[in-house]
């Protein structure tokens, strides 16, 4: 069972590849994940902003703070929740990261996942929800739950927009809203459905 010094010494890791990774170079560059190892949800953005390369920490910017406090409405702590990007150095003047800088920062990433083992993976973004679902439009797809395959394993997905997006179009902030709602929902329903799932697998393995 991963501990939080697994955390730790994942962020130590990271901190030292830091001279090879893009857009970092130095450990100061590197704004790692944040949260405790036994968070059932993870949510993944996609790049540090300015705020955050300060602070070194996710989500502490304008968007962040609608995040943190949307979070809170629906009635999550966000010290309850494990939050990261897919990418761990700020992109200069916060652009879109590229397919060479995810890819870069994937390893870390996917040993984040594997470590917190959430119930449930919120994207934030379409980069993000790109991980697991890439050929899906998040207009089409964002508040839908996925169940998808990743690395050998099925994890749940809830696309989302980011709430940068929800800053920017009223439009946009009230469905970020009404998605954030179903968060605690989805949560319950895959804990209740959890060995029925499991039985599922096991049984399309045994005949497929």
């Amino acid at each position: 069972m991963s501990t939080q010094d697994d955390l730790k010494a994942l962020n130590k890791k990271l901190q030292a590849a830091s001279a090879r990774l893009p857009l970092a170079g130095t450990p100061a560059a590197i704004v790692p994940g944040e949260g405790p190892i036994t968070a059932e949800i993870m949510f993944i953005g996609e790049a540090p902003g300015y705020h955050e390369s300060v602070q070194r920490r996710p989500f502490v910017g304008r968007s962040g703070m609608f995040f943190r406090e949307t979070l809170r409405q629906v009635g999550i702590s966000d010290e309850t929740v494990y939050i990261s990007n897919i990418i761990k150095a700020r992109p200069p003047d916060n652009r879109d990261p590229v397919p060479a800088e995810i890819s870069a920062y994937k390893p870390y990433l996917d040993e984040e996942i594997n470590l917190i083992d959430p119930v449930l993976i919120v994207t934030l973004g379409r980069f993000s929800m790109a991980k697991f679902l890439p050929d899906a439009r998040i207009s089409q797809v964002h508040g839908r739950l996925h169940k998808v395959g990743w690395n050998g394993r099925k994890r749940f997905v809830l696309p989302m927009y980011h709430p940068a997006a929800g800053l920017r179009s009223t439009q946009v902030k009230n469905a970020f809203i009404k998605d954030f709602e179903k968060i605690p929902k989805a949560v319950a329903w895959i804990k209740d459905h959890h060995l029925d799932l499991q039985l599922e697998e096991e049984v399309r393995d045994a005949l497929f």
